[in-house]
């Protein structure tokens, strides 16, 4: 039996053909490591923890990344409340964040990259969204176009 997903674009339930055999790469955001993690974070890391397993129980060759958003706003705000360092916020939550990781049984990313370590990329595939005008600047922010995609 073939795996069926829905395509929220289409409004259909698709057959799953991964693009290179058996291969199967999956990205879902991570946390913003500002605080503890809370139910709703419980919800994305058991979903993807479930469609991982199932990949591999279907013998599929699965790489799975998961971001971890270290720099934001939030997380600048926790810090000046806190009156500590961005970093200290940061670093005592991915701890927590592991733990709970541990404790609700989910596996680890193949990969997790931070924010922070990317930064350079992220400004690069904005630009290059904008460029393409799948984006456009309102005041200094920078929005999706979703009307590029018919509906």
């Amino acid at each position: 039996m073939a795996i069926q997903i829905y395509n929220t674009l289409t409004k259909q339930k698709e057959a799953f053909i991964p693009l290179n055999g058996k291969k199967v790469n999956i990205y879902s955001c991570g946390v913003t490591v500002y605080d503890k993690c809370h139910i709703g974070h419980a919800r994305s890391l058991y979903i993807f923890d479930v469609i991982c397993r199932y990949l591999k129980h279907r013998d599929y060759d699965v790489h799975f990344v998961r971001n971890i958003t270290d720099v934001d706003d939030k997380i600048i705000n926790k810090a000046k409340e806190l009156n500590k360092s961005f970093e200290e916020v940061v670093e005592e939550n991915i701890a927590l964040y592991k733990k709970d990781l541990e404790s609700l049984g989910v596996n680890e990313a193949d990969k997790e990259p931070r924010a922070t370590e990317n930064i350079t990329g992220m400004i690069q595939d904005i630009e290059g969204l904008i460029a393409k005008g799948f984006a456009y600047e309102v005041n200094g922010n920078v929005y999706y176009s979703v009307r590029q995609f018919k509906t």
